[in-house]
């Protein structure tokens, strides 16, 4: 009798560990296109099409490699809309006695999946995900004693344990584990940027558009142009691509802003990792043959290993180690709502407009646009961790709660008190000034620190810090900025507190979308 193999939509690699010793004239595949997981949140529309699409080309190259695949799509009149009814149904048709599959990656499909074996009267065999280089109980054993997490020690380890990088007497090649200082030069309008990969729409992908259009045109973004890559061997290209064009320049200009430019030097490769189409140690040792060959400098190339092993592994650990309890943190207690514009872009702030406007457009934003303005103005502002951790799980392509939960509760929001992150990631208007071109065509005046016409990032920093002192004064990190606030005469306290309370108060009374 053969095995129900289950393959979850972000678990699209022939490698994975569910398809390890597969029977391929006894054992069933099942992949399944759910309503259930399209709208638990309102994910955007370029999102849903790219993971249903390589999901069918994904499919597709399993059939033609001799693999029984019982493939459900979302238009399917006998489609049960849940996971757990498309097992039911398929275990219905085709008699196994197990049902195996790779670790979902969110807590709330693991918690379903532990529901199995009494529901299906079956063994389920749930495997370690093999994609990623740190399983869940080494992280576990790496962080236990530790009085603090923090990344930089964890991606040395995984530097070590990976020998990547490094001298033949372990030491980190250029003498320093981390370049992240180098890597901050600010933005200039005569950087000659590349054209971003793009692939064209086959037939599958076409039809996968056409049912998303009809089945979720009220949901979040543009559901084209569509250019993701959705096999295996377009996403190689896509890293070459970077590997070739972009890489050299990616760390000294990763935190630099641009409007007109959403892609700037990234990578976008997340999309393809987190959904399995490319794997973390291939792209790793990509980019430090690029370095080795001389193709790219010594600080882009860590700067880009480190966001693969170092800060990608550690989320995914923080996450694993932490659930469910995680989800609830909000550790200033904050209650405020998300701003109508998140969704509509209509907002006289330049920053944020352009970021909205490049989220909807492209389901991607890079990561100082999601930290640095649409995240630090709901830091400012007092948004609700669960409001603002379900929108970037809604409207970014590569969000997976795995990563979007520490990244936002943690990095964002702060909300972990310090769990994840050793200070809260709040700025004034001087530093998107300084790292884009933005402020150039804002209504608002950066540097103005107050009245109307003042940057609301400028008195909105100052703001939060007062609301907040009883938690942050004794954060070293932060500590300086209460005795620079303290120096302040009363006059410029009344007017941050004024400015505030007029700029807080007007965007409570928009209305919420």
């Amino acid at each position: 009798m053969g095995k129900l193999r289950v393959i979850l939509g972000d678990q699209l690699n022939e490698q994975i560990s569910s398809l390890q010793g597969t029977d391929k004239t006894q054992d069933v595949i099942l992949m399944c296109e759910v309503q259930e997981e399209a709208t638990y949140v309102r994910h955007h529309q370029k999102k849903i099409a790219f993971i249903f699409s390589a999901m069918r080309h994904f499919a597709q190259s399993l059939k033609a490699q001799g693999y029984e695949v019982w493939y459900t799509r979302l238009n399917d009149p006998q489609n049960s809309g849940s996971f757990t009814g498309e097992v039911v149904r398929c275990l219905q048709q085709h008699a196994c006695d197990a049902v195996i599959l790779t670790q979902p990656g969110e807590y709330r499909v693991a918690e379903m999946v532990r529901s199995w074996p009494e529901q299906l009267n079956l063994p389920v065999d749930v495997r370690e995900d093999n994609r990623f280089l740190c399983p869940v109980e080494d992280f576990r054993q790496w962080a236990k004693g530790r009085q603090q997490l923090r990344m930089e020690y964890f991606y040395r380890d995984m530097r070590r344990r990976y020998r990547i990088l490094l001298e033949d007497d372990e030491k980190p090649v250029g003498g320093k584990w981390n370049y992240d200082t180098e890597n901050r030069k600010p933005v200039t309008t005569s950087l000659d940027i590349p054209p971003h990969f793009s692939s064209a729409p086959d037939e599958i992908t076409r039809q996968v558009i056409a049912l998303v259009s009809a089945r979720f045109s009220d949901h979040f973004g543009d559901i084209e142009p569509f250019y993701f890559a959705v096999t295996r061997q377009q996403a190689l290209v896509a890293l070459t691509s970077f590997i070739d064009n972009r890489l050299r320049y990616f760390g000294d200009y990763q935190d630099a802003m641009l409007e007109g430019e959403p892609w700037m030097f990234h990578s976008h490769l997340s999309f393809y990792l987190n959904c399995g189409l490319l794997l973390p140690l291939e792209c790793v040792r990509a980019a430090e043959a690029a370095w080795r060959e001389g193709k790219a400098p010594l600080n882009a190339v860590e700067g880009f290993i480190r966001q693969l092993i170092g800060w990608r592994e550690f989320v995914r650990g923080i996450y694993w180690l932490n659930m469910p309890d995680y989800a609830s943190r909000n550790y200033f207690g904050v209650k405020g709502k998300l701003p109508a514009f998140y969704w509509s872009g209509e907002t006289e702030m330049n920053c944020l407009r352009q970021c909205v406007l490049e989220t909807r457009k492209h389901a991607y934003a890079h990561h100082i646009q999601r930290l640095m303005v649409l995240g630090n103005f709901a830091l400012l502002t007092g948004v609700n961790p669960d409001a603002l951790n379900q929108w970037f799980l809604s409207v970014y392509a590569d969000a997976y709660e795995w990563v979007e939960l520490p990244n936002v509760t943690g990095m964002v929001l702060f909300a972990d008190g310090g769990y994840l992150a050793s200070k809260p990631y709040a700025a004034g208007g001087s530093y998107i000034h300084k790292m884009s071109d933005y402020c150039r065509k804002c209504r608002y005046k950066v540097t103005q620190k107050n009245g109307a016409d003042a940057c609301p990032f400028n008195y909105l920093y100052w703001d939060f810090l007062i609301r907040n002192r009883e938690k942050l004064s004794l954060n070293p990190r932060v500590a300086m900025m209460y005795k620079t606030y303290d120096r302040m005469n009363e006059e410029k306290h009344r007017a941050i507190r004024q400015d505030s309370q007029t700029f807080l108060t007007q965007l409570s009374e928009e209305e919420p979308q």
